[in-house]
């Protein structure tokens, strides 16, 4: 199958970076190179760093930035400055990060993302570590309802954590249609006018899987800190779990004295680090979404470093 991703927001995205012909980059998630590709064009003399866990994401991606002056590297965004300051490159330009999931995973049967699809319960984009199905069968039933409602926002959680309990004790949940249908079973019809039942425990069970929240934040953190003084950070995300986490960083980069209000005189000294670029998130527009319906959720938010 061929790795297709359809990059959100794509000109907003490149438009919030503000790329400098001679500057350094970083994609700490290239999925299929769209966004990257647009970036190493628009360099000349500057360099390109993209990262991807996922090894398939990185074999297509090198193909892709083949004659750009791109470096693909198979790591975690969350490993950013680690990375980078191990070959030596210590400040950057702007860098982007986007949180969703590429169609490519979504639509690949094999990878296990999709309630639409059978397939084997799996859901890792580094390929290595814990499967869902690992978590579906391994866990309690007070683990997993808490998953679900902490990741998935799934109001029936508990129900729906009793009925997988109930059914692997039957014999084990191996793959991503056998979990959908029991889901769809735990609860009342009526949620299915608010389409698929299984849909927020599959975002919840994939987070979990990936750790896709643990340690976002001192991530943002990190790639804030990689920034030269007039740097970007831009970050798209997908649902409300991790917009809050990114919203609450880039707030605090541009938080300025915090003192308490009765102090006539600030004494902590603090300014700000950043300025928003986006004072409220991008998102796409009507007819990008009818193009791209992964894209409805998304939002971009952007900081600008204006000083360490």
């Amino acid at each position: 199958m061929e790795f297709s991703h359809i990059p959100v927001m794509l000109n907003e995205t490149i438009a919030s970076l503000d790329i400098k012909e001679n500057g350094i980059y970083v994609d700490g998630t290239v999925g299929g190179a769209g966004h990257s590709t647009e970036i190493a064009k628009r360099l000349k003399g500057g360099k390109l760093y993209a990262f991807d866990r996922d090894p398939d994401a990185v074999k297509v991606a090198s193909d892709r930035l083949k004659g750009y002056n791109a470096t693909v590297i198979n790591a975690n965004f969350f490993d950013l400055k680690y990375e980078l300051n191990n070959i030596g490159v210590d400040k950057v330009d702007g860098i982007l990060l986007d949180l969703g999931v590429s169609s490519y995973q979504l639509d690949n049967g094999d990878r296990g993302f999709s309630y639409k699809t059978d397939a084997p319960l799996d859901m890792r984009m580094s390929k290595k570590g814990e499967s869902a199905a690992d978590l579906v069968n391994n866990l309690s039933r007070e683990e997993l309802a808490r998953i679900f409602k902490e990741y998935g926002e799934e109001q029936f959680s508990y129900k729906i954590a009793g009925a997988i309990v109930k059914e692997r004790d039957i014999s084990p949940i191996t793959t991503t249609i056998r979990l959908a249908d029991i889901i769809v079973s735990a609860v009342p019809s009526f949620r299915r006018r608010d389409g698929h039942p299984a849909r927020k425990c599959f975002q919840a069970l994939r987070i979990e899987v990936n750790h896709e929240l643990d340690g976002l934040t001192n991530a943002i953190n990190n790639a804030f800190d990689l920034l030269k003084v007039g740097g970007v950070l831009s970050v798209i995300t997908f649902h409300s779990l991790e917009d809050r986490i990114v919203k609450k960083a880039m707030k605090e980069f541009c938080t300025g004295c915090i003192c308490p209000p009765d102090i006539p005189v600030c004494v902590c000294g603090r300014t700000p680090r950043g300025e928003l670029v986006t004072r409220k998130p991008v998102v796409p527009s009507t007819e990008e979404i009818n193009n791209n319906k992964r894209s409805r959720s998304a939002k971009l938010r952007s900081v600008k470093k204006i000083k360490e």
